[in-house]
This record gives C-alpha cells, structure tokens and sequence, in this order.
C-alpha cells in the first residue's frame, strides 16, 4: 500500500509518495552540543521532575535571583555610610555587629549575585546549543547579550563600595582599564583613587552607580522578554525554595567577608578574586589592558553579530485573509512570540489579525487555533482566516485524503509528528503527516482523519518541556482535552486517541508506542462514514 509522508522540511523519504513539498520550514537544532544539553536536560528531569528542572528554567530563576539581590541589597544599603571614613566601617559593623542579619544579609547578597551570573552564562549557553538566536529569535537575543556586562559592571562597583583592599585593587585596575581608551589617558587613575581624590562624594556616585546600574539591567531585562508571549519572570516554587535555601547555607557556612581598610600608600602582594566578577582585571596585568578590551569587545560583537552568522533562510511568515478572519483574537492569545497584534477590520466591523512579519515564528500554531480551519467544509480548497503560505491546513486535508484514499489505506493509523521530535519509521498501515509543530493541528483534523478511515490517530509532540516554540505541546493538549478552544469534539471516541511525547532521540521508542497503541486499537473497524468524511457547509467554521 501506498504511505504518505508530508513533512514541513520538505521531501519525501525513500520510497514513500508523496505531494509536491512545500518550502523549507525552520529545523529545529540538532547538533551534537544540542543533543548534550538535552540529555543532561533530561538526566535532571528525573531527578528533579520537568516542571522543577532548573536548566528548563534558567531565565525566570535569574528575574528571580535579581530581586533576591535588589532585596539583600536594599537591606544593606540601609545601614551603609557613604564617606570614606565610614564606608568600611559601616560594612564591618553590620557584618560582625549583628551578624545574624546584616552578616546573613550580606553574604546572601554576594552569593545570590555570583548565581545571577552563573544562570546568566548558562542561559546563554543554553539557547546558542540549542540553536534559539537565529531568524525571530535575533532580537531576544541580542537584547540579552548588554545583560551580561551590565552585570558585571554592578557587581564591580559593589566591590569597590566595601573599601577594603580588594577594593583598592578593583578600583585601581578598573580605572587603569579605562585608562587605555582613547580620550581618558593615565590621569584617570588619578583622578579616582589619589589621595585628593578619594572623597566622600566618590562613594556617593559610587553608591549611585551600584544603584542605578541594576535598574538599567532591570529597563534591559524587561526589554529582553517583549517579544515573548506570557514570558517566564520567576522560579517555580521548589526551585525558588531550594535556591534559597543553599544560598543562606553556604551564607551561613561561608560568611562574606571584608579585608583590611584600603591604604593608598600601601598595595596588597596577594588578594582573594571573586572570578564571576573579577575575571577581567588580573588580566589586564597578566597580559595588557588594550588586549583586554579587544577580547571583550569581540566577543560582545560576535555574540550580537550571531543570529546572522550563518544559519538556513527564514520561511514566509503566516498570512491573513480578511473574508475569513473574524477577529475572534484565538491567534493572538496563543501566539508564542506576540508577533500577532489586532486592529479593525478591513470591512469596518470588528477586528482582524495583523502579522508581524520580524516576529513571527512560522510555527502554524496561530492556524492551529483559527476557528475557520475546520476540514470538514465543502470548499475545494479549505481557506482559513490564518495560515502559513509554505505549509497550509488545505494540503494537511489533502494530505488525509490523498493517504487514506489508498487501496487498503482504511484501517491505518494516522500519526501527526512534530517535525522538532521524532518521525516514526515508514511501515504498512501508518501514515505520517509531518508539521511545524502539532500546535498547528486543529482538534477537527483528528475527528475528520477517524472519520476518513483511520483505526487510530497518534499526535506525536515534542518531549514535555522541549517544545522549540515553546507552547506548542501546553496548547495541543489543552485543546486535547477541551480546557482551550478549539476544542477536540466530544464525538471522538478517546480510545482511537493518543498523545505521545517524543523528542528527536526517541525515534525507535516513539515507534513503539505506535505499535501499543495499534495492539491496543478497540476492534469493530473505524469511524469511517460512507463515501469517506462528512463535509459541513462552506459557512459553518465551527470547531464542535
């Protein structure tokens, strides 16, 4: 018998039929640095469960650990005296004077502020493995990358507020760093740590900066998730509880604490380094301060540069068409990366979906909740209000009705495979429809492929928490289920049903899971209507 295999990438695989392909959709990454971090993904699920995996959830633990910081910080600044007299003296107090809050208060402050480097390395590292900077993506993520210096910036002139020796040497090379630039020379040095210079009004726009850089990275953060739709800003709640729970241990355990007062007349031979944040200025002596910034420069530059380095061509946005779009917003609501806004209708009743281009994902999830992609109307070519022009819900129709149209097709099981997972292995008696994502499938497709002449309907999604459009696997099954229009119909008999979770490594198992749930099929045939699936009329977009 004849097998279908219409896949998104395009082509077919060897010996198989199948229709004219469409244009190349985005691939998710599949590299071997992928394939690491998934499996160490995966290897903390089961320790930790999905929801509780700290590596799935690095940006919101770092919002977190932000106000973790601002609210340590705060604490803090309450009892801080901003002279050059008192600065040290007043962080000595607080320290050892009540240790058991201010000395806790501190150390948390400085622990929580290595983690927020720490995640923020990580959440780099995590969405370049995986390929998630690229094409819509450009600008998270290079709104991320001034994150990552404005951390550090404030972390720096944190150190320098305790004004001890540590912080003498991190004042000196900071402004020996900026020395090197064009236009600042060596009396910058000078003119911030000499002895005329060091003054009660240095530590109060030394106190400002460590105050008013966190709230630019703030403004950079908040930037940073504009284009994500219900962006994650926090931890789960184990996750928030454990943090900071070995935090105020390791405060306990390890207390932060000061050196000597700094002495201007005199510089430490050896001085404990925080490496988060002072990685840089030993550097500039080990090697030179212009070779410093030439390193941070670049690196700043080729991570900014990166989305466009490389990389396969963007794939056509989704498109609306006005008669069919009735301004019921399911698009917007479910659209991952807000790339949906509304405006009034053409017709100048109601509203209609406008698609931003720069934005969109190409994902087909927003067709996936259209109310007019319902398969079941009479027209020769199913038309809904939003699509994607390279891969549309008419030639996943078409798809149906060309597969289970087959001599002996009857009887098949009807698989819709995440192209971002596994596609199950081409066999008699399984069709395979391929899709950007299965957030692309309306619930109607399931009733109208029962009804065409499947025994069973598998909808293969990406592993839980690996969706690469992030709710793509969360609507499926609340559509599924009927907690998110569109609904699956209340018609379909659930047992010809099932939903299975395969990211791209378990191929062989998602294929086994195909061969239970056909052993598993209820006997008595199909839910096939004489002379194949009922069409509605044209009018009727509804989805049951």
């Amino acid at each position: 018998m004849a097998r279908i295999l219409f896949d998104s990438r395009g082509g077919a695989r060897p010996g198989i039929a199948a229709p004219t392909p469409p244009a190349a959709a985005p691939v998710a990454s599949a590299g071997a640095a992928a394939r690491a971090w998934r499996a160490a993904e995966h290897a903390l699920d089961r320790l930790c469960g999905v929801d509780d995996n700290p590596l799935r959830q690095l940006g919101g633990l770092g919002f977190y650990l932000f106000w973790l910081i601002a609210v340590s910080g705060g604490y803090l600044y309450i009892f801080y005296d901003t002279s050059v007299a008192g600065a040290h003296a007043s962080i000595e107090a607080l320290t050892h004077g009540q240790w058991w809050a201010g000395g806790v208060m501190r150390s948390l402050h400085r622990y929580a502020s290595d983690a927020f480097v720490v995640v923020i390395v990580l959440h780099l590292v995590r969405e370049l493995m995986l390929g998630r900077f690229r094409g819509f993506r450009w600008y998270s993520w290079v709104s991320g990358v001034p994150t990552l210096w404005l951390a550090v910036a404030a972390g720096v002139v944190g150190y320098w507020m305790v004004w001890d020796e540590l912080a003498l040497f991190v004042a000196t090379a900071t402004t020996e760093w900026f020395g090197a630039l064009p236009g600042f020379g060596p009396a910058l040095v000078r003119n911030f740590i000499g002895e005329a210079a060091v003054s009660d009004r240095l530590f109060s726009l030394v106190a400002f900066l460590h105050i008013g850089l966190p709230l630019v990275l703030l403004l950079a953060m908040w930037m940073h998730v504009q284009r994500l739709t219900r962006p994650q800003t926090g931890a789960s709640r184990d996750v928030a509880l454990a943090s900071l729970a070995a935090l105020v241990v390791l405060s306990l355990v390890v207390p932060a604490t000061s050196g000597p007062p700094a002495d201007l007349a005199r510089v430490s031979a050896s001085l404990p380094i925080d490496w988060f944040y002072l990685a840089p200025l030993p550097a500039i002596y080990t090697t030179s301060p212009e070779a410093v910034w030439i390193a941070s420069v670049g690196v700043t530059l080729l991570l900014a540069v990166a989305p466009w380095l490389g990389g396969r061509p963007r794939p056509a946005p989704a498109v609306v068409v006005a008669q069919h779009c009735n301004g019921c917003r399911r698009c917007f609501e479910d659209c991952p990366y807000a790339a949906i806004a509304m405006a009034p209708h053409p017709s100048g009743k109601g509203e209609i979906a406008v698609v931003d281009a720069d934005r969109c994902a190409s994902c087909g999830i927003c067709a996936g909740a259209c109310p007019s992609a319902v398969p079941f109307r009479s027209a020769a070519r199913l038309v809904s209000g939003i699509d994607l022009p390279y891969f549309t819900v008419d030639a996943v129709r078409t798809a149906i009705d060309t597969a289970l149209g087959q001599p002996g097709a009857t009887g098949s099981v009807l698989v819709f495979a995440c192209h971002c997972g596994a596609v199950p292995a081409a066999r008699p008696g399984t069709i395979v429809i391929g899709l950007p994502c299965t957030g692309m499938l309306p619930p109607t497709f399931v009733d109208y492929g029962l009804r065409a002449g499947a025994a069973g309907v598998v909808v293969a999604t990406c592993a839980v928490g690996d969706c690469e459009y992030r709710f793509g696997v969360r609507w499926t099954l609340e559509r599924i289920a009927g907690l998110r229009p569109p609904r699956l119909r209340r018609s379909v008999d659930p047992a010809r049903l099932t939903v299975v979770h395969a990211g791209r490594e378990r191929g062989s198992a998602l294929d086994r899971d195909i061969e239970a749930f056909r052993a598993r099929l209820p006997a008595g045939g199909t839910n096939k209507a004489a002379g194949g699936p009922t069409r509605r009329p044209l009018g009727d977009s509804t989805h049951g």
